[in-house]
């Protein structure tokens, strides 16, 4: 397995692709310079749920509720999978493929003087997800269908907070070193990207509805222990708008990847192919020019990746 490094964009249009629960659910937002912000955790979520709920596959970080209806706590996770350390370890690593990707601290405690704990580090990480232009914030009110109490005619009122649009952006590695610690497969790997895709477009609840992945990208290195680094940064949004928040949607701006095919270019002997998949709706410009994505890295053995679904 050689190291990998990504590059996803996805966007949003009038939902909350992350609230805060610790400021009234309102999109993370850095105050200083407007940028829409999302955690690493809940692109992992994603991810974790199109396996689950999707594939059919084991997930160790999910939620599960006993006999009473009290969510099961990491110690009686692990416990799932075996009565002594070396049986779990084995059989997570077997059987969870969030765990064999992302990693996981897994508690085990199986008397008062057996008590211990696993730790693997995840070969793929991401960084936290970060919006490429600025972004409107909005408030919206509306009344409830329930009357505010018994006897009362008066509905609940309620608000929400959303965003009319944003373009996110998301990086990450895939570290060969961590992937043999972990036992992580090659199948692995395509099944992360096809949850990538697919589990963005498959966010259908009332504040994630719209979502939709636009830009996919793996670089595939030749070298053991090597990465470019920041590859994201290559990516620039141009737009003719008076003001980056008034942005609604892709027909209002164009991705410059002048720097991107430069830095991939000048590391091109360290670079073995390079994998994408770009929705068809995104204008690219390299050096004041529209093009598509595998003709600005023809030199660099671009791959269309076929996600199904």
């Amino acid at each position: 397995m050689n190291r990998s490094e990504l590059i996803f964009l996805y966007d949003i249009k009038d939902n909350n692709p992350n609230g805060d629960p610790l400021d009234s659910n309102k999109p993370r937002i850095d105050e200083e310079t407007g940028i829409n912000f999302v955690t690493d955790v809940r692109l992992k979520r994603t991810i974790r749920d199109y396996f689950h709920e999707y594939c059919g596959k084991e997930i160790f970080v999910r939620e599960i509720r006993n006999d009473k209806g009290n969510v099961q706590d990491a110690k009686s996770r692990a416990k799932d999978f075996g009565e002594n350390k070396e049986e779990v370890i084995e059989k997570v690593l077997n059987d969870c493929i969030d765990v064999r990707l992302f990693g996981a601290t897994i508690p085990l405690e199986f008397s008062k003087k057996d008590k211990s704990s696993a730790t693997f580090t995840g070969p793929v990480q991401f960084n936290v997800g970060r919006s490429l232009h600025k972004v409107a914030l909005k408030r919206i009110k509306g009344t409830g269908a329930f009357a505010s109490g018994e006897g009362k005619d008066n509905k609940t009122f309620r608000e929400e907070y959303i965003l009319p649009y944003s373009l996110i952006g998301f990086q990450g590695i895939i570290n060969e070193h961590a992937a043999e610690k972990t036992n992580l497969k090659d199948e692995d790997i395509a099944l992360l990207l096809e949850g990538i895709w697919n589990g963005t477009k498959n966010l259908i609840s009332r504040s994630k509805v719209g979502q939709m992945p636009r830009v996919l990208i793996k670089v595939n290195y030749k070298e053991d222990s090597f990465h470019i680094g920041d590859l994201i940064k290559g990516i620039k949004l141009e737009t003719e708008l008076n003001d980056e928040e008034d942005i609604r949607d892709l027909e209002g701006f164009k991705l410059n990847i002048n720097k991107l095919v430069s830095t991939l270019t000048k590391n091109k002997e360290k670079i073995l192919s390079i994998e994408y998949i770009i929705d068809d709706n995104v204008n690219f410009v390299l050096e004041g020019k529209e093009i598509k994505i595998n003709e600005a890295v023809k030199k660099l053995n671009p791959v269309e990746l076929k996600i199904k679904g």
